[in-house]
């Protein structure tokens, strides 16, 4: 009998293959939802508490957009989250997935014009499991680097590189079957210790107060989302992400977690407000606020022996800079390409 992880990721694999026909979507999605499903998704989206409003709200207007869109999935993996930040276990099933959508921007999306031109589209996904079904799902797609792409980027250029982010490196990032338990305890153990004791004991004046060498590779790639860009480099994270993020959240907190996971060497996270902080110092394009400010996100990671080698994140930058009081949407639609 194939365990409850097992299971999981193969349904959320076989549900992928079906989702691009937008005539089947609704009713294979249906099939695997729970009774009280939910979908959340970025910003401008509105979260959706039915299979149906999900369809109509955000899926279809996507298929329209992009009609001959394909996915290519590089990461999909599952486990029992221990995401509470005093290290209980609660129990719940959860997938994770991600990649990117390639297709021509064939009809209008959010508010933009189609380009007639083939866009890569950087997308997560979590995927909660009870009995079997769907009972909650978290999507998030890199809108500023859609932007970007579009020619309609409203922040200044990234510190990191904008380039198309890989695959794991080496390994296949899609687990069909179970992995090794060690492994996993490894990975979670190392995640749990990164999160919530190395991130969340920043002294506000001192990177290296955190620890982050003990966790991340001399080499790792960081693949940070629109606006912020990559990193390949431990000493990159910290000059071109890191020292900007901490000026303007310096009290930034990881919190409960939706989902904290880990499957072999993979570890995947989502939280809807899990990191939360006061606005205090200058962001990109953004001056400070003093507005308590929470972030959604996602991130995934790739362990090898005892420190993460890559991590890809995803964060809702509209909804981040919405909590700023600035629309980057509507900046995009008035403007030129920054």
């Amino acid at each position: 009998m194939r365990d409850a992880t097992s299971s999981n990721n193969s349904c959320i694999a076989t549900l992928f293959e079906s989702l691009q026909n937008p005539e089947k979507a609704c009713a294979v999605m249906s099939q695997q939802a729970g009774e009280h499903f939910s979908w959340h998704g970025p910003k401008p989206f509105k979260s959706c508490s039915s299979v149906k409003e999900w369809y109509s709200t955000f899926w279809l207007p996507f298929l329209n957009a992009f009609p001959q869109v394909s996915r290519d999935t590089h990461m999909l993996f599952g486990g029992i989250s221990q995401g509470k930040a005093d290290n209980t276990t609660d129990g719940k099933e959860w997938v994770g997935a991600t990649g990117y959508y390639e297709g021509v921007f064939s009809n209008s999306w959010l508010g933009f014009e189609p380009t007639h031109k083939v866009v890569k589209l950087r997308w997560g996904e979590f995927f909660h499991f009870e009995d079997n079904k769907i009972v909650e799902m978290y999507t998030l797609i890199d809108i500023i680097d859609f932007l970007q792409q579009i020619n309609r980027n409203p922040l200044p250029p990234s510190h990191g590189a904008d380039f198309i982010y890989p695959s794991p490196t080496g390994v296949r990032g899609i687990l069909l079957s179970e992995s090794e338990p060690s492994e996993t305890d490894k990975s979670m153990r190392l995640i749990r210790e990164f999160l919530f004791e190395g991130l969340n004991n920043f002294d506000k004046e001192d990177l290296t107060s955190m620890g982050v060498a003990d966790f991340f590779h001399d080499n790792v790639n960081w693949y940070g989302p629109g606006g912020i860009g990559g990193c390949l480099s431990l000493k990159e994270f910290q000059n071109y992400h890191q020292q900007y993020w901490l000026i303007a959240f310096p009290d930034r907190k990881v919190q409960d977690l939706d989902s904290l996971f880990a499957q072999g060497d993979f570890v995947g996270s989502s939280g809807w407000a899990g990191v939360t902080s006061q606005h205090t110092g200058d962001y990109l394009s953004a001056k400070a606020t003093g507005n308590q400010i929470n972030f959604n996100g996602m991130d995934f990671w790739l362990r090898r022996d005892d420190k993460f080698v890559e991590n890809w994140v995803f964060v809702d930058m509209i909804d981040l800079f919405d909590q700023f009081g600035i629309d980057l949407l509507q900046q995009a639609r008035e403007g030129e390409s920054q």
